[in-house]
């Protein structure tokens, strides 16, 4: 008797991915706990006196900024009959719709109403209190924008990192949204499926290293030995490598909840703690844009991979298959994975953990809990909260065990 085909494709189950780690809009469980952060969508450059469509997190929103500096982020609709505000008029004290004029603050509230009865006898007689244009808050760090989408009542103190406390002399902060790490603007596909990543440093040395040649730097190119430890705010990972001269090369990499992403150069220009700290911004479920704050040289190039010699834009969709990175194999899992049809080992135990923490922070907030690394600004809390860099690239040629915690 013949043998039966086994593990064909024949009759396998559809592909659907975990709404918990594809959601994003409001409403949804991992949408809300999304909303309980700050998160940046674009540089403070892209705020101007022309307005500008963003989307966040599903939203589609519009970005202006005063004659007086103040960014404002508000929904495109008029609240009086409308119109986009696609088409307003940016002025000094905030944006006039183009339909009937009426003229909204960065923070919603209707300061004229140019047409209607009365108009200037008494500014403070109620009316333009009764009309507010719905917004959200906006807050500006080191040229990057950031905006707060959830409830008024659960707002967070705004995250700052020590790495940026004090730049060296002769460096700057530069704000990049150029995808760092990630081609593509946006990157068509879940941002979760980007964002996990971090916690798979095994696919450097097949992907970047083996499959498509060493796309970084001789140190990066071994197999590392790999740990994974949970943090209070996410999960890190440590890989080392030793060195030809017998010293062991000490790579640690962050997670932090919700979408922060602290990875270490992998050009290793210098050893120390990381210089930059990157937010993977959900545009949509299926969209996806990396922003970045660094600290490097005044004027210093940006260091990119290179792929047999070519940068990723410079390939030919040949070439694209030949030397694939990041965004091959990310966007290469669909606009929104299939999990159900995954077979997770025990190389994707940093994935597993990163999932494990999300998951719970959602079952935290639709238990009417606040999500980790979040302090309330309602509650006298502070108007900021400072996190400790752990991660970074490290030498130590003394380092007596293949890991150090």
């Amino acid at each position: 008797m013949q043998k039966l085909d086994e593990g064909t494709a024949y009759g396998i189950a559809a592909g659907e991915p975990d709404p918990d780690l594809v959601e994003v809009e409001a409403g949804t469980p991992t949408g809300e706990l999304l909303r309980r952060y700050w998160h940046p969508f674009a540089l403070s450059a892209d705020a101007g006196s022309i307005p500008k469509q963003v989307r966040i997190l599903g939203e589609d929103l519009i970005l202006f900024r005063t004659g007086l500096g103040e960014p404002g982020l508000v929904q495109p609709r008029c609240c009086h009959r409308g119109t986009t505000l696609y088409y307003g008029k940016v002025e000094q004290d905030g944006i006039r719709c183009c339909y009937h004029g009426w003229l909204f603050g960065p923070e919603g509230e209707c300061l004229d109403m140019p047409v209607e009865p009365e108009r200037g006898q008494d500014l403070n007689d109620g009316r333009q209190q009764r009309y507010r244009q719905p917004w959200y808050p906006v807050r500006e760090y080191h040229g990057l924008l950031f905006a707060y989408l959830g409830p008024p009542e659960r707002k967070p103190a705004f995250p700052v990192y020590d790495i940026f406390d004090s730049v060296p002399e002769g460096h700057e902060i530069v704000a990049d949204a150029n995808n760092i790490g990630l081609e593509g603007d946006p990157t068509p596909c879940n941002w979760f499926q980007t964002h996990e990543n971090v916690m798979d440093p095994f696919h450097v040395f097949v992907l970047h290293a083996g499959f498509s040649g060493n796309q970084f730097v001789t140190e990066m190119a071994g197999l590392p030995k790999v740990e994974w430890h949970f943090t209070d705010q996410g999960v890190k990972s440590f890989q080392d490598r030793m060195l030809d001269d017998g010293s062991w090369f000490h790579r640690v990499t962050e997670c932090v909840m919700p979408n922060v992403r602290i990875v270490a150069s992998p050009f290793v220009e210098i050893y120390g703690p990381s210089t930059s700290v990157a937010w993977t911004l959900p545009i949509s479920r299926t969209e996806t844009k990396i922003f970045t704050l660094l600290v490097r040289p005044s004027d210093a190039p940006r260091i990119r991979a290179m792929y047999d010699g070519k940068t990723w834009p410079e390939l030919t969709d040949e070439e694209h298959q030949q030397f694939p990175g990041d965004y091959e194999a990310q966007v290469g899992q669909g606009a929104t994975t299939w999990h159900n049809h995954e077979n997770l080992a025990a190389s994707d135990r940093g994935v597993s953990m990163l999932r494990h923490v999300f998951r719970q922070q959602i079952a935290e907030v639709c238990d009417g809990a606040d999500p980790v690394g979040v302090t309330l600004q309602s509650s006298g809390g502070p108007a900021e909260t400072r996190y400790e860099v752990q991660a970074g690239n490290f030498l130590d040629p003394d380092l007596p065990s293949p890991f150090n915690p």
